[in-house]
């Protein structure tokens, strides 16, 4: 009877669990390799969210989603700005292409927390059509630059 009790107790814990893990931003960025792909690229980090049941989306999972664009945040501030700053020519273009890449990324994260929180109710419209043009301006400018070297960049931080 105890073994079944448990095994219920762990199965509703298992189901009320969010669907993401603690990353560090490291294993999350989508800055490195070539421009033109950010928003699949950004999706891919987010796929395992139902995208179909986001009403019954866990607290946890939004969390995570604002924690992604907090630490995106401070890698654009704390490593993308002071990096561009720094260089010239190329090198300065392929930063601001991974920092446009991090931006496709943070912006994403805040665009299916919105439609978490419009699936169970809220009314989220004003944000939600704020963040889209952000959005969708940094796509644009991604996908001009589609083939361009994009320069990936280490930062110290974990979502929650």
């Amino acid at each position: 009877m105890r073994f079944s009790i448990a095994l219920i107790a762990a199965s509703a814990a298992a189901v009320h669990a969010g669907v993401f893990t603690q990353k560090t931003y490291d294993e999350i960025s989508i800055s490195g390799g070539v421009a033109g792909n950010a928003q699949e690229e950004a999706l891919a980090v987010f796929s395992a969210l139902d995208m179909n049941d986001l009403a019954n989306a866990d607290e946890d999972d939004k969390d995570f989603l604002n924690s992604v664009n907090q630490i995106c945040n401070d890698a654009e501030d704390e490593a993308f700005n002071p990096a561009i700053e720094a260089a010239s020519g190329d090198a300065a273009d392929a930063l601001q292409r991974g920092k446009i890449k991090n931006k496709v990324l943070k912006l994403q994260a805040t665009i299916l927390k919105l439609m978490i929180e419009q699936a169970q109710g809220e009314d989220v419209s004003d944000d939600m059509a704020t963040e889209q043009t952000k959005l969708q301006n940094n796509i644009s400018q991604d996908e001009d630059e589609a083939g361009n070297a994009s320069t990936f960049l280490s930062f110290n931080a974990t979502t929650s």
